[in-house]
């Protein structure tokens, strides 16, 4: 295939930054063994990162940025791969160090490739993404600790973005009793649509002061924040209870004590989704597509934007504007 096609393409230099769409052939693509023609691709805070001169995600230059991408093979050289298959390829290097998924055309390892489950379109695919799949292996893990509905209320902070988003409607399938916490009063309707039966504010969270131990509000968090949201959170977490932390918007730097581990037992669950093992990934996909997928939600918090209108969704993403999933149309 030699024909020209288009990608979302950043390049920098010691005095210059450019990210715009180019015209880019197979050639000028990496080494892969599976040549994807890409249906959709999402917008995700990393991509945000990409785009920018001083974002610290980008390896080399120039680079096609996008860590997520769903589309159909065109030509394979390894054997579980064929013309006309289905599949998704999320994480790794993709979108850091190997050209990502904002392009019509992408070459991906065999090796990092998930074929498409039942249930699931590549529409749906890539409303999920990492934000997605971080999210239910937040409540998987969650689970495997030994959280139930039963054991009582789980609060998600961050809870407008990719991953709080989809991690609400999760949980609340699953039937949790589901705590949203949001710093954006006009999204309260929006959480309570897609399953929240609380909100509470950030202030409600962490406030003036984080205690090394504090009232007992919640079985369990997903956390996608960090910092002193996450502090807080491990403080006021039920004897027992669980945070499962896949971020760091909230910031890098977690000020606790060993108290809530040594007196309430709490577990501090860390969620990779980037080396995430291929066997537990394709066990996630194929739960995402049945009982971790929320009626009706994927749909709901969706936007869709094409790659022309890309770079405002990633500067949006990066000023914390952004609501649930963006996808982009290739």
């Amino acid at each position: 295939m030699d024909k020209p096609f288009k990608a979302f393409l950043v390049d920098k230099s010691e005095d210059n930054f450019t990210a715009g769409i180019k015209t880019v052939v197979l050639e000028d693509l990496p080494a892969g063994d599976v040549v994807i023609k890409v249906a959709y691709s999402s917008v995700n805070y990393k991509d945000g990162l990409a785009s920018i001169p001083n974002g610290k995600i980008v390896r080399n230059y120039p680079f096609i940025p996008g860590i997520d991408l769903a589309g159909t093979v065109v030509s394979s050289a390894d054997s579980r791969f064929k013309e006309g298959d289905e599949v998704i390829a999320t994480s790794y290097e993709i979108g850091v160090s190997h050209f990502g998924g904002f392009s019509e055309f992408a070459r991906i390892p065999a090796e990092w490739i998930v074929p498409l489950p039942d249930g699931l379109t590549l529409k749906e695919a890539m409303i999920y993404g990492t934000a997605g799949f971080t999210a239910a292996l937040s409540v998987h893990r969650l689970e495997q600790n030994g959280l139930t509905p039963e054991k009582g209320k789980v609060l998600v902070t961050g809870a407008t973005g990719g991953v709080g988003s989809i991690a609400v409607s999760i949980l609340a399938k699953r039937g949790y009793h589901v705590v949203a916490s949001t710093g954006k009063e006009s999204e309260h309707g929006y959480l309570m649509e897609i399953g929240a039966k609380e909100i509470v504010s950030r202030e409600d969270i962490y406030g003036e002061k984080i205690k090394p131990l504090d009232k007992q509000l919640w079985a369990a968090a997903v956390d996608p924040v960090g910092g002193k949201t996450l502090a807080a959170a491990l403080s006021k977490l039920d004897y027992n209870g669980s945070a499962a932390v896949s971020g760091l918007t909230g910031g890098t730097d977690v000020q606790t004590t060993v108290f809530p581990f040594i007196l309430r037992g709490i577990n501090l669950l860390g969620i990779d989704s980037v080396y995430c093992p291929m066997d537990t990934r394709q066990e996630l996909w194929h739960r995402m597509a049945t009982d971790l997928k929320p009626e009706g939600l994927l749909d709901t918090i969706k936007k869709e934007v094409t790659l022309e209108e890309l770079p405002a969704s990633l500067d949006s993403i990066l000023k914390g504007e952004a609501r649930g999933r963006t996808i982009v149309k290739l």
